[in-house]
C-alpha cells in the first residue's frame, strides 16, 4: 500500500483527486490533506508518506518552496499544475512527473505506477537536488493585483479570475467562485494590468485566463472556459489562440 498526502489549495480539486485515486489506484490510500506549504509540511511531517500530490501554486508559497524547506527528501511527489510552462521545463528537466488540471485518470495511473519503480526511487534525491537549483521557490507565490472601487480597494488572486468582459467604460471582473466584480477602467486598462500574468484578448469585448481555457470551437469561434462560459474569439485573434493552446 501506498500512503499518500494531497497539498492542494482547492478543496474540489482535493476531493476529484481522492475519488480518483479510490477508483483507479486501489493500492493508494490518502492519509491527509493540506491547503498551504505550512500545513503540507506539517502533514508531511506528521505521516512520513511514501508519495506527495503537490500543487504547484498555493497561498503562503509554492510547492517548490516547500520542497526546498525539507534538509533531505525521503518521499517520491507527483506535481499538480495548470498550464505554469516555466514550472513545466524545471520538472522536465528534473525528469520528474506531474499532472495537469483537470487530471486525467489515465495519467494519474501512469504517475502511480511510476512511484512503484524502484528505478525511479533510487535517483530521487539527484532528482529533486536539480529541480530546486533550477527553480526559484519564491517565483511561484500567489500573486495578487488591486483594484478600486467606489467604496473599496480589492485585493485579487490573479489565478482566481476566469475572464473580463467590457462593459462600456467598465469592465466585469469573472471569478472561479462564480461570483463577479464591476470595475471603473476599461479592458484595455485590465489588460494592460493583467498581461504578464498570461491573460489573453481574444475579441475587443473580452479578456480570458489562458490556464481557464478548456477548448477551442472552430467552426462556432469560440473557446469554453473551465466554468462552461463559451467567450467569442475574433478572426485577428485566431491565430494567437491556436498557438497558444498549442504551446500547452
Amino acid at each position: 500500500m501506498i500512503r499518500c498526502v494531497i497539498v492542494e489549495d482547492e478543496e474540489m480539486a482535493r476531493k476529484v483527486l481522492k475519488s480518483l485515486l479510490t477508483q483507479y489506484c486501489k493500492d493508494v490510500m490518502v492519509c491527509a490533506e493540506a491547503d498551504d506549504v505550512e500545513s503540507g509540511r506539517a502533514m508531511i511531517e506528521a505521516f512520513r508518506p511514501d508519495l506527495v500530490f503537490l500543487d504547484i501554486e498555493m497561498p503562503g508559497g509554492s510547492g517548490f518552496k516547500l520542497l526546498s524547506s525539507f534538509d533531505s527528501i525521503d518521499f517520491e511527489v507527483v506535481f499538480i499544475t495548470a498550464y505554469e510552462q516555466f514550472a513545466i521545463k524545471a520538472i522536465r528537466h528534473a525528469a520528474l512527473d506531474y499532472l495537469l488540471k483537470p487530471v486525467d485518470p489515465k495519467e494519474l495511473v501512469a504517475a502511480v505506477e511510476k512511484v512503484k519503480e524502484a528505478k525511479y526511487k533510487k535517483t530521487l534525491k539527484r532528482q529533486y537536488d536539480s529541480l530546486l537549483k533550477n527553480i526559484d521557490p519564491e517565483q511561484l507565490v500567489v500573486r495578487k493585483i488591486s483594484i478600486s472601487t467606489s467604496d473599496k480597494i480589492h485585493l485579487i488572486e490573479v489565478d482566481n479570475i476566469i475572464r473580463c468582459e467590457s462593459d462600456n467604460y467598465y469592465t466585469k471582473i469573472f471569478f472561479k467562485d462564480g461570483t463577479n466584480l464591476l470595475v471603473s477602467k476599461t479592458l484595455k486598462e485590465m489588460e494592460q494590468r493583467l498581461e504578464e500574468y498570461d491573460f489573453l484578448r481574444t475579441h475587443k469585448s473580452h479578456l480570458v485566463n489562458i490556464r481557464c481555457i478548456m477548448n477551442f470551437v472552430k467552426d462556432e469561434m469560440m473557446v469554453v472556459l473551465t466554468d462552461g462560459v463559451k467567450v467569442p474569439v475574433s478572426k485577428r485573434k485566431k491565430e494567437k489562440i491556436l498557438e497558444v493552446i498549442n504551446s500547452l
